[in-house]
C-alpha cells in the first residue's frame, strides 16, 4: 500500500465520524437548497433556477473549489474545479442537476412541496419530504457533503474532483450537449460519477452499469384524400387503421421477440456470472408485476424477468390515433392513422440502423396506393460499462463495506441521454451510483428521500472517494 493509500485509510474513520457528527448541519444545507423553487419546465421560475445555481456555487466555493456559474443557451450550469491538482491522482468529474419537476397536482401534496420536513413514513422510516428531495438535490448533496467532510477533516480531497451541475435535466438537457462541447478542456477527467440512480432495495446498494438506449418514432399512414362513409366505401377502400394495426401487430412474434429483420444483430447475452447474480435478486412476477395488477411477463420467452426489463431490447407502442374517438358513433373510414413507437436498445445496437430497419419493415407493408410518413422524436445509444472496470470494482467494494451487504451491479431499463453525451463528447465512461428507492415518488406528489439514504449516501461517497484514489484510472 502506498503512503497516500495508508494515509487515506488512516484518516477514513475520522472523516466518517465527522459525517455522523455533522448530519444536522448537512440537513440544514440540504433544506436551504430544497426551499428554492428551481422548476426548469416553467419560465416563471427561471429566476429561482438561477438562484439555485448561485446558491450551489457558493456552497461549493466554500470548500475551496473555484466555482463558476456559466451561461448556456438556457439555464446556467456550474463548473467547479480544485485549483491544486495532483498529476498522480485520478481525476473524476461529478455530475448532478439542480432543477426539479413541476409540483402539479398541488392538491395531492400532504404539505407544501418547497417546505422540507422530516417525518416518519407508515413503516416507521424517517424520510425527507420535498420536491427535489431525491431527484436530484438530495442525491447531489450526498457527494458535496462527502467532499466537505474530507476537506474539513484532512484539508484536502483524496483525488482530483471537478463538479458539473446543470439546470435543465428535467426538460431533456437540450442546451447541455453544446455546453459540453464548448467546455471540453475544463471538463477533462478520467471518468464521470453520477448520483441520480437508486439502490436495489433498502438494504442493498447498487451500481448501474448499463442504460438502455432509446429510439422514438412516429408513423403516419395516409389512405384516401378525406374521411369516408363506411357504408359506401367499406370493403372497397383501404382503412389506414387496419393497415397500421396489422403492421404493429407484426412487430413481435409469438415468443415475444421483435420481428424486424436484423434487430438483434450485435446483441450479446449477459456474462454468466452476472446472470447468476441477477437470478438471486428476487425480481419475480409476484414482486414486480402484481403491484400493478399484472401477473404474466410479456417479454421474450426463456428470459428472466430482470433481463426483460433491464438488459434486453424492447419495442412498445406508446399511442395510436385514428378515426372517430368522440362520444356516440360516427361510421367513417379515416383518411389517416398514426402511432408512436419506442424502442429501448442495448449495447451493440445502432439507433440509426434500427430506425432504418423499422421504416423498411413498415414501408413494405403499406399498400402501393397509400402513403407512409415518419417523424423522428428521439435517438440515443445504449451505454454499458466494462464489468471489470477498475474504478467500478473499487466503488463496489466501498459500497459493500458501508452497507454491510454486497453491492450489486444492475442494468437500468431507462435511458439517460446525458450519459451518452459524456461518452460521445468527452470520451468518458460514467459510473452511476445512487441511493434512491423505488417508492421515493420522484416526479410525483410527496416526493421523499429516506434520511438513511442521505446519511449513508454521504458516508458511501466518503469511502468511494478514498477507494477511487487508489484504483487504476481505467
Amino acid at each position: 500500500m502506498s503512503d497516500v493509500a495508508t494515509s487515506n485509510a488512516r484518516q477514513l474513520p475520522a472523516v466518517l465520524a465527522h459525517v455522523d457528527a455533522g448530519l444536522d448541519a448537512s440537513l440544514d444545507r440540504l433544506f436551504a437548497l430544497l426551499r428554492i423553487r428551481s422548476i426548469s419546465a416553467d419560465g416563471a421560475f427561471a429566476d429561482d433556477c438561477r438562484r439555485a445555481a448561485r446558491h450551489l456555487a457558493d456552497e461549493i466555493a466554500a470548500l475551496g473549489f473555484a466555482a463558476e456559474v456559466r451561461p448556456t443557451a438556457g439555464l446556467p450550469a456550474i463548473v467547479a474545479t480544485l485549483p491544486d491538482r495532483s498529476a498522480a491522482a485520478p481525476h473524476v468529474l461529478f455530475y448532478g442537476h439542480y432543477d426539479v419537476q413541476p409540483v402539479d397536482p398541488l392538491e395531492l401534496w400532504r404539505r407544501p412541496p418547497f417546505d422540507p420536513v422530516i417525518v416518519d413514513d407508515p413503516a416507521g422510516h424517517k424520510i425527507i419530504v420535498a420536491r427535489g428531495a431525491q431527484d436530484d438535490k438530495g442525491q447531489l448533496m450526498t457527494f458535496v457533503e462527502a467532499c466537505r467532510a474530507w476537506k474539513e477533516v484532512t484539508g484536502a480531497l483524496p483525488l482530483n474532483v471537478t463538479i458539473l451541475l446543470e439546470g435543465e435535466e428535467e426538460i431533456g438537457s437540450k442546451n447541455f450537449g453544446p455546453f459540453l462541447s464548448a467546455h471540453k478542456k475544463d471538463l477533462a477527467a478520467d471518468y464521470v460519477l453520477v448520483c441520480d440512480t437508486g439502490m436495489w432495495d433498502r438494504q442493498t446498494p447498487a451500481i448501474t452499469t448499463s442504460l438502455r438506449g432509446l429510439l422514438y418514432e412516429e408513423v403516419r399512414i395516409k389512405a384516401a384524400n378525406r374521411d369516408l362513409h363506411s357504408g359506401i366505401y367499406g370493403g372497397g377502400a383501404q382503412n389506414p387503421i387496419r393497415i397500421l394495426t396489422r403492421i404493429l401487430g407484426g412487430l413481435h412474434d409469438d415468443d415475444g421477440r421483435i420481428a424486424i429483420p436484423g434487430f438483434y444483430d450485435g446483441v450479446a447475452d449477459l456474462p454468466p456470472e452476472i446472470l447468476a447474480q441477477w437470478s438471486q435478486l428476487g425480481l419475480t412476477p409476484e414482486t414486480f408485476l402484481k403491484p400493478i395488477g399484472l401477473a404474466i411477463p410479456a417479454g421474450e420467452k426463456g428470459r428472466l424477468l430482470i433481463e426483460q426489463v433491464s438488459s434486453r431490447p424492447t419495442c412498445d407502442i406508446n399511442g395510436i390515433v385514428g378515426g372517430y374517438t368522440g362520444e356516440g358513433s360516427k361510421t367513417v373510414i379515416p383518411a389517416e392513422a398514426s402511432a408512436k413507437v419506442s424502442f429501448r436498445l442495448v449495447q451493440g445496437q445502432d439507433p440509426e440502423r434500427i430506425r432504418a430497419a423499422f421504416r423498411d419493415f413498415v414501408s413494405v407493408r403499406v399498400p402501393s396506393d397509400c402513403k407512409v410518413e415518419f417523424i423522428d422524436h428521439a435517438a440515443a445509444p445504449a451505454i454499458a460499462l466494462d464489468w471489470q472496470m477498475k474504478p467500478l470494482v473499487a466503488a463496489k467494494q466501498a459500497l459493500t463495506e458501508e452497507w454491510g451487504k454486497e453491492a450489486v451491479l444492475i442494468g437500468s431499463g431507462a435511458s439517460i441521454p446525458i450519459v451518452a453525451d459524456f461518452k460521445r463528447t468527452l470520451g468518458l465512461d460514467t459510473v452511476l451510483i445512487g441511493f434512491g428507492l423505488d417508492d421515493d415518488n420522484i416526479h410525483s406528489p410527496n416526493e421523499k428521500y429516506d434520511l438513511r439514504s442521505f446519511h449513508k449516501g454521504i458516508r458511501s461517497w466518503v469511502r468511494i472517494l478514498a477507494a477511487l484514489a487508489e484504483a487504476p484510472k481505467g
